[in-house]
């Protein structure tokens, strides 16, 4: 009976243990309902969906102020419109932090005219931070670009190049089997576009027709235009164009039948580097204020609309987080840092200088919460770390009134989140469902009538609870990676070739061991 009695009192012990997060892993992936942060975490979700402002801020961002190129006019508003609403809503430590663009560049004209075989208008516009025709345009017979083989093509034909249009055609896939794996398209260099169209200018090329690594525009009807690499520019104009007339065009080179067209493209780039700004502000944290939790969007956008939903949907959603905690009356233990970066679409060049201003307080980031997939509603969060997600995955199951969310360790570095991967911080991506956004990414339909006031107020209001969460849960989300486990994880996911290409790549030859292991 005495043994009995012990034993009962050892496991009730070892339950106690668990249950008042006594061990580490108990304590480290305890939910809200069990780690004292869910009262504030329900107050916070009243506020934010009741009352947002998110949707009014988002037409002011998207109508009263509209393009915001990095270094623009536009920008610099953009970044008094973001200090003055985080002031208005009681954040403090409000800024701007400055950092400069190596040049700026300003849209001009872009035209295009079929000459023959039949003669027509056409649809183009200019990708961004590329260069000009000469004032009365080119004449030129176009040429294909196998975009499956950009190194042969610039070996084999680059002497041929001078004075065409280049047409960069993906190759055409084979129809899919119906229960076997989709056909992929053949994987290129990461650097191999980049290198194609560097020797379409030293061989004179008069212009190219290829988007964004040489992709068709999607839609109908519209143009996509974008950056071409990392903080790049080229002096030859490269032009995206819609679909219909790139197809009406390589249906006739498929007939053997020439295309001639006439080319104008005027755009201009400033003589030296350009100033620009992230706007930052905060909620400290009343226990822990040295430990920092980045919640962002990126402010700047493209020129062809408004830039709703690339990214004014991710500002205006940062701002409706930082108000929804301010207007629950509750505070975080750790410090809530607000960014809104610029120079994202140039090449995440605002968070990469956000990351070296503060490289001396990086150990105490905790984590980077980014929001920049379109329109849609928050479905997934992407972790960046592995060690990090069994914790998330028990806050997910806390919030799942907002409907279901999954998590996982991926890592992006199409958006802010992967310069604090760089740095060993969890870059947490709000991954959105937003099957539109590959229309209005970077078109002339990335306008305000995209967007719905409840998806925008629901997507505030996970933001506000996720950051809330991690600044004010009883222990630390995560602790900085050193930086050769992060170049292993780099490795391992295969991320470390397009780093390396684009120039961003820190760790040296960090990470080379699982290189061997994964057998590249």
């Amino acid at each position: 009976m005495l043994r009995n009695r012990f034993l009962l009192y050892v496991c009730l012990t070892l339950v106690l243990l668990l249950t008042t997060g006594l061990t580490g892993s108990a304590v480290s992936d305890a939910p809200p309902s069990q780690d004292g942060t869910m009262p504030a975490l329900t107050a916070i979700a009243g506020a934010g969906m009741m009352g947002s402002h998110a949707y009014s801020n988002l037409e002011e961002l998207s109508d009263d102020i509209g393009p915001r190129v990095t270094g623009s006019p536009g920008a610099a508003k953009a970044v008094e419109w973001g200090m003055a609403k985080m002031r208005a809503m009681g954040l403090v430590n409000v800024r701007a932090e400055k950092w400069q663009i190596s040049r700026g560049w300003t849209r001009g004209s872009a035209s295009a005219e079929m000459l023959a075989p039949v003669r027509r208008a056409l649809v183009v516009d200019a990708m961004g931070w590329v260069g000009s025709t000469p004032a009365s345009g080119v004449d030129g017979d176009v040429v294909q670009v196998d975009a499956s083989k950009f190194d042969d093509e610039v070996k084999n034909n680059a002497s041929k190049w001078s004075g065409k249009i280049l047409l960069v055609r993906q190759p055409e896939l084979p129809p899919a089997a119906p229960f076997g794996p989709q056909p992929q398209r053949p994987q290129q260099r990461p650097s191999a576009f980049d290198d194609f169209l560097r020797a379409a200018e030293k061989a004179h090329a008069g212009a190219v027709i290829g988007g964004q690594g040489g992709s068709m525009a999607q839609g109908m009807r519209i143009t996509h235009t974008g950056i071409l690499g990392y903080d790049a520019r080229f002096e030859v104009p490269v032009l995206s164009m819609t679909a219909e007339d790139q197809q009406q065009i390589q249906r006739f080179l498929d007939r053997n039948q020439p295309v001639r067209l006439h080319v104008n493209v005027q755009n201009q780039f400033s003589s030296g580097p350009v100033d620009s700004a992230n706007v930052v502000g905060e909620i400290r944290g009343t226990e822990h204020a040295e430990q920092i939790v980045v919640v962002g969007g990126h402010l700047d956008s493209w020129d062809l609309a408004q830039g709703t939903t690339d990214d004014g949907t991710g500002v205006v959603t940062t701002l409706g987080a930082a108000e929804a905690i301010m207007k629950s009356g509750f505070k975080p233990k750790r410090t809530i840092r607000f960014v809104l970066f610029t120079g994202e679409e140039q090449g995440l060049l605002g968070s990469l200088a956000y990351t070296k201003t503060h490289k001396d307080e990086m150990q105490n980031h905790v984590a980077a919460v980014i929001l920049d997939s379109g329109q849609g509603p928050v479905v997934r969060l992407s972790a960046g770390h592995d060690d990090v997600v069994p914790a998330i995955k028990q806050f997910l199951g806390d919030v799942d009134g907002f409907g279901e969310m999954t998590v996982n360790d991926g890592v992006s570095f199409g958006t802010d989140s992967g310069p604090f991967v760089l740095a060993g911080v969890p870059g947490i991506t709000m991954g959105q469902d937003s099957p539109e956004y590959r229309y209005t990414h970077h078109s002339a339909v990335d306008t305000f009538d995209k967007v719905k006031p409840d998806i925008m107020a629901r997507d505030s209001t996970i933001m506000a609870l996720t950051s809330f969460w991690i600044a004010s849960r009883p222990d630390r989300l995560g602790s900085p990676w050193p930086p050769e486990k992060t170049a292993r994880m780099l490795v391992e996911k295969h991320q470390d070739e397009s780093l390396k290409a684009e120039g961003i790549w820190p760790f040296g030859d960090m990470g080379s061991d699982a290189k061997k292991k994964t057998g590249q």
